[in-house]
């Protein structure tokens, strides 16, 4: 009997660590707090590859893939790294791996009020949920990405007048797959740590609002850094990652500032 391509022993003899699908799409959602969220979210699966065998099987990994995935997406999960668990389950029924990862990465709708006029602002995120399984033992990590504002303290003191910029913050916690951890409260830490929110609605005085918050707060990118690693707090036994990227007004470069922690 033909042995298959994939089955043969390749030149280079090198493990690899992931072998699998990237961009997939398809419709998912979960119930969290009594809320149901809807996301169309694009999926990269990856296992392992041992380094006796040239190549995955494809088309039967991308089958599985395929099936597990459309399986899970017709059900209500109590949240995204339980559905990437549950895909990793199924696809170990079908296909032999030691360690495999799912990367989901969507947006999160979070309905803010605005300052003064309190109007509804269904305000996006970008998320991203990472589930991975070596082994029987499941870890995840969990990143937000936001938006908000800063005013330069330094330009404030040396002519009384600031420069003002937008400012993306991220956030991401790794940790053990049953650690319960709400994404909407790692939102919250990044948005308080800025000189001020920004909103998708603004009324004006909402707007004059946000602009005396944003004076009365000024930060440089290193104290945003610094308040999302310390507002982190409140989420234990995980490691903390904080960045920051301040699209500077007044300069041709943006600045960053990093940092992580363990809680």
């Amino acid at each position: 009997m033909k042995r298959d391509t994939q089955d043969r022993k390749p030149k280079v003899r090198r493990m690899l660590d992931k072998v699998g699908v990237t961009n997939l799409k398809t419709l998912v959602q979960t119930m969290w707090g009594g809320r149901l969220y809807k996301f169309v979210p694009k999926i990269q699966l990856t296992i392992d590859l041992p380094e006796s065998r040239k190549g995955a099987h494809l088309s039967r990994l991308v089958e599985a893939i395929s099936e597990a995935i459309e399986e899970e997406s017709r059900e209500t999960h109590g949240s995204l790294e339980g559905l990437g668990k549950n895909i990793l389950v199924k696809l170990g029924r079908k296909h032999q791996f030691k360690s495999g990862e799912v990367v989901i990465e969507t947006d999160l709708v979070v309905f803010r009020k605005t300052p003064v006029s309190g109007r509804d602002s269904a305000e996006s995120h970008e998320i991203k949920v990472k589930v991975r399984r070596d082994g029987a033992e499941y870890t995840k990590a969990l990143s937000v990405r936001v938006y908000g504002n800063t005013v330069c303290p330094h330009s404030i003191e040396i002519s009384g007048r600031p420069h003002i910029q937008r400012a993306i913050g991220m956030l991401e916690l790794e940790t053990s797959l049953g650690n319960s951890i709400n994404l909407e409260d790692m939102i919250d830490v990044v948005e308080g740590a800025f000189s001020s929110r920004v909103y998708t609605l603004l009324k004006s005085e909402d707007e004059a609002s946000v602009v005396r918050s944003m004076y009365a707060n000024p930060k440089f990118v290193e104290d945003v850094c610094r308040g999302i690693i310390h507002g982190a707090r409140k989420f234990k036994r995980c490691r903390v990652n904080a960045k920051v990227i301040s699209e500077e007004s007044i300069h041709r470069h943006d600045v960053i500032a990093e940092a992580s922690a363990s809680y």
